[in-house]
């Protein structure tokens, strides 16, 4: 029985409950202020944009939007907290009782329940690696975040993987995260326990955190689910408890008996007033809300005539999906083919140049040089027989490094496709009469020899035969050779 807790940072301007800078990556302690550090006299004031932000995950995931919510103190002491206690939610939190639904490895799917989504503080960092000392950066105190509270309806480390997976793809989509787990902007916690088959009782449950990537989070589970199986196993218990996943070593260290709500000792914030959210707010957030990557995903099935698998692919991102279809649009506008067919060419140029690229060069598909419109010349050039598929090849690797329009790349190259066929015809009788045993084999019955006669042909006419014409000619000679 798995359930996820996963904290999600906000893209805000401003920190949660001042004007901070929430940005990542500034010196120790430069972003702060009376408010964030907690000094006595200070007053908090609510981030609307925080607000807005959690009432679109909320929408997403089928949440029951709460009218009136309360903000809560959430009592511990550390190092890096230096009020001594954290801003969240706990009685009263705004988001309640949604869902999500994860694609599974088999092609099903599944509806995972949401049992909350919540607002609250970062708190600061705590660094133990820079020498004897421990160290404190509040740079991240007051950063605004949401928390993610699945029901335990996850029953094996693969399912975590898979909604883990979904809940970056929505936070993503809805441009209120940039779903960094590295930079820690992302952040997952799990809750694992095991029962016997046929039973309803839960069992003792233990918490994983320090799960910094997507597989480390699939890894510790199946580390821990062992753990307790082994205990189960030999008769032993099962001890409630906080453990840190260590992936260098592949195990989970415990850390600490984890904490009950109680410990805590939640009370309502003096300092905050309740959040109050109408329903003319919750209408401007819906209506603001870009399509969700499950819409889009169907939407490219219907509409666009897309297998599944391309659907999937293209829509695991918002970028690459807006990518797809500013190219697909831009294509539309020049060609007269069916909307089907660009649809089908320009995903296949997507998913194996354009992400084969961006993966290369570790960057998002915005930040290379061949632009939708760029792609979409191209693959004009290739529609309209100025260039055949393989020279678009290397039409696209030029347009990586030149700003030139594809166009002018292909007459600068000489890459004209040749379409006279009696230009293609002399080659065609050429690599014929220049192979001759292949010919009798292929006139004995070997036709998988032909494939070999293209080659040869588009070889000798250095890749710019049409391929079309190629083929038709091949095949005229070699079937009146048989006569």
């Amino acid at each position: 029985m798995i359930g996820l807790e996963v904290h999600a940072q906000l893209l805000t301007a401003s920190k949660a409950f001042c004007g901070c800078t929430a940005a990542f990556g500034n010196a120790p302690n430069t972003n702060v202020c009376p408010v964030c550090l907690g000094m006595p006299g200070t007053l908090p004031v609510l981030n609307r944009t925080l607000v807005d932000y959690i009432v679109r995950m909320g929408i997403a995931t089928e949440c029951r939007i709460a009218p009136r919510s309360i903000l809560a103190r959430k009592n511990y002491f550390y190092p890096d907290l230096p009020k001594g206690y954290q801003i969240s939610q706990y009685e009263e939190p705004i988001c309640t009782g949604g869902a999500l639904t994860i694609d599974l490895d088999d092609g099903s799917r599944k509806r995972v329940g949401i049992t909350r989504i919540h607002m609250e503080e970062d708190a600061g960092k705590s660094i133990h690696d820079q020498g004897p000392d421990t160290l404190v950066d509040l740079n991240r105190c007051g950063v605004p975040l949401i928390e993610i509270v699945t029901e335990p309806d996850l029953r094996s480390p693969r399912e975590a993987y898979h909604a883990l997976v979904r809940i970056r793809q929505l936070v993503t989509y809805l441009g209120i995260c940039d779903g960094n787990m590295e930079e820690g902007s992302l952040r997952c916690d799990a809750n694992v326990s095991l029962r016997k088959k046929g039973t309803q009782a839960l069992g003792t449950k233990t918490e994983v955190k320090n799960m910094n990537s997507f597989r480390n989070v699939e890894k510790a589970l199946e580390f821990e689910i062992g753990r307790q199986q082994g205990l189960l196993d030999d008769g032993a218990r099962v001890v409630q408890e906080t453990l840190l996943w260590d992936a260098d070593a592949g195990v989970a260290i415990p850390m600490r008996s984890k904490e009950e709500a109680h410990d805590y000792r939640y009370f309502p914030d003096p300092d905050l007033v309740p959040v109050l959210v109408d329903e003319p707010w919750i209408a401007s957030v819906r209506q603001a809300m870009p399509e969700l990557p499950e819409h889009r995903r169907d939407r490219f099935q219907q509409e666009l005539g897309l297998p599944r698998y391309d659907a999937n692919v293209l829509t695991a991102e918002r970028e690459v999906a807006d990518f797809y279809e500013q190219s697909l649009r831009a294509l539309e506008a020049s060609s007269s083919a069916s909307r089907e067919n660009l649809a089908k060419v320009v995903s296949n140029w997507v998913m194996t140049d354009v992400l084969r690229v961006a993966g290369d060069r570790s960057v998002p598909v915005s930040a290379l040089p061949v632009t939708p419109g760029r792609l979409a010349a191209m693959i004009g050039l290739i529609l309209d027989g100025t260039i055949s598929g393989k020279l678009a090849k290397d039409v696209f690797e030029e347009m990586l490094v030149s700003s030139e329009e594809p166009s002018a790349i292909v007459r600068r190259k000489g890459l004209v496709q040749v379409t006279d066929s009696g230009a293609i015809a002399a080659c065609v009788d050429t690599v014929l009469a220049a192979h001759d045993e292949q010919v009798k084999k292929y006139l004995a019955g070997n036709e998988k020899i032909f494939g070999f006669f293209v080659g040869e042909t588009m070889k000798l006419m250095q890749g710019k035969g049409n391929p079309k014409v190629v083929n038709e000619l091949l095949r005229e000679r070699l079937t009146s050779m048989k006569v």
